[in-house]
């Protein structure tokens, strides 16, 4: 059997004009990842990405962590739902920016109850598909590593909804479990998939064993949600 490496992006610029963009951190959270693997000789025989920012910036860290160069293949299926779309099937009114504690904490209390209510298929929000379709692209994902690269390591580096998604799909998960999910899930967190040619096998979810070794104070500053 192979293993599926899924890794969520570095932190990007949550409350900033354009939230696709890694941050300092974010890039630093990577390239140790990267080192990670390198660390313990892990090589990728397949690399599937997102084609955001985020997903192609998170890579290029991993990579000078790892020293080594992939033919990333960009699968759209692998992208976040939009999550300011979902905020605003929420709550339509205006909404002050997420720029204070109680502004933040409001912003992820409206994406859960937009989240479900789009997966319970309640609400279109503007510009995104319906759930099931979004899911689709997901199980494509992984369908394709179970049929072409079962015997591989494959790393796939994509976002918290994706990720969360796929686990939920492995396992059957409800709605409810795939969001809590979804909205607990860090920065450069490692999920990994024993993969066969009938079926992935979920054996680890959301862990950060390349900041498992930093010293406290240094470990929580580098562990982020957003």
């Amino acid at each position: 059997m192979g293993t599926l490496y899924l890794v969520r992006h570095g932190q990007a610029s949550f409350g900033a004009a354009d939230y696709d963009q890694l941050s300092e951190l974010g890039t630093r959270q990577c390239e140790r990842l990267g080192a990670w693997f390198q660390s313990r000789g892990i090589a990728f025989d397949a690399v599937l990405t997102g084609t955001l920012r985020r997903h192609a910036q998170s890579l290029a860290a991993i990579e000078a962590g790892l020293g080594a160069r992939h033919e990333a293949q960009a699968w759209p299926g692998l992208n976040e739902y939009d999550s300011e779309a979902l905020v605003r099937a929420a709550h339509p009114g205006a909404l002050p920016p997420p720029d204070t504690p109680e502004a933040v904490r409001q912003h992820f209390r409206l994406l859960r109850q937009g989240l479900a209510a789009w997966m319970a298929g309640q609400v279109q929000p503007a510009g995104l598909p319906a759930h099931a379709d979004w899911v689709a692209g997901i199980v494509a994902a992984l369908d394709q590593v179970r049929a072409q690269h079962a015997g591989g390591d494959v790393l796939i580096v994509s976002s918290g909804g994706p990720i969360s998604h796929a686990v939920g799909h492995v396992l059957g998960l409800a709605a409810d479990a795939v969001i809590e999910l979804n909205l607990y899930l860090r920065n450069s967190a490692l999920t990994e998939f024993k993969v066969s040619p009938k079926r992935h096998t979920l054996i680890s979810f959301n862990t950060l064993p390349h900041l498992d070794s930093l010293p406290a104070p240094t470990h929580e500053a580098w562990v982020t949600h957003a």
